[in-house]
């Protein structure tokens, strides 16, 4: 069975090169072949929405929206229940392709078999 990844990013523009670093390897391991689920929590949980990951920048780093779209093209992407909750996002807020799930989802997801979680 091939390995997977489960990457949960907890920062957002609060944290900006925590927040990059974990959409970089979520980004990158989707061009690598592996598959990918990248959980969007805390701050990070607004780049679920239409245009947030546009108005993120850090200097000489990949545009937020790019990485973004990359992942969205060959893996997965949620945003926490409780952290949507908190924010007043719904499932029609999101930008298409995102879901909201919690935290059995993510269990689930990172005590799979081969698969490897990581935590920004």
């Amino acid at each position: 069975m091939a390995r997977s990844m489960v990457i949960k990013v907890t920062a957002g523009s609060d944290a900006p090169e925590r927040c990059n670093q974990a959409f970089t390897v979520a980004a990158a391991a989707v061009a690598s072949g592996v598959p990918v689920s990248l959980w969007l929590t805390g701050e990070s949980a607004w780049f679920g929405l239409p245009g947030r990951a546009k108005e993120f920048g850090l200097p000489e780093a990949t545009p937020l929206t790019d990485l973004l779209d990359a992942v969205l093209a060959g893996g997965k992407v949620t945003v926490c229940t409780q952290c949507a909750a908190r924010r007043g996002i719904g499932v029609d807020d999101l930008i298409e392709g995102v879901r909201i799930a919690g935290a059995p989802t993510f269990v689930e997801e990172a005590l799979g078999e081969g698969v490897q979680a990581l935590v920004y």
